[in-house]
């Protein structure tokens, strides 16, 4: 692979996952997009692991800048997930109040 054509996968993975966190952070857990762009990630790391890309120390820099934002894309998610959790918890503590309501009436 040529190096032109390393730095354009590297380029388009680095927009994939800047799109992933955008949406993570807008707080749509359900989002196909995100799914969607999970799947070119995905498809686009396993063509970096093949053919060793971040293994050379010229892409030193941008190795850890893309595990920055696997990072940041984690934690964003993390977060996501703990807002829907406590969501959930609300939600059956609302259907226990209804039905303690229900019975005594």
């Amino acid at each position: 692979m040529s190096t032109d054509k390393q730095i354009h996968v590297l380029d388009e993975l680095q927009s994939l996952l800047e799109e992933q966190i955008k949406l993570a952070q807008q707080g749509n857990p359900a989002s196909k997009r995100i799914e969607v762009l999970s799947k070119q990630a995905d498809c686009l790391v396993g063509k970096i692991v093949q053919s060793g890309i971040l293994e050379s120390a010229e892409f030193k820099n941008r190795r850890e800048h893309l595990k920055k934002l696997y990072d940041t894309l984690r934690l964003a998610i993390t977060a996501q997930k703990a807002d829907t959790f406590a969501k959930l918890n609300q939600v059956r503590t609302g259907k226990k109040t209804i039905g303690t309501y229900r019975s005594n009436i």
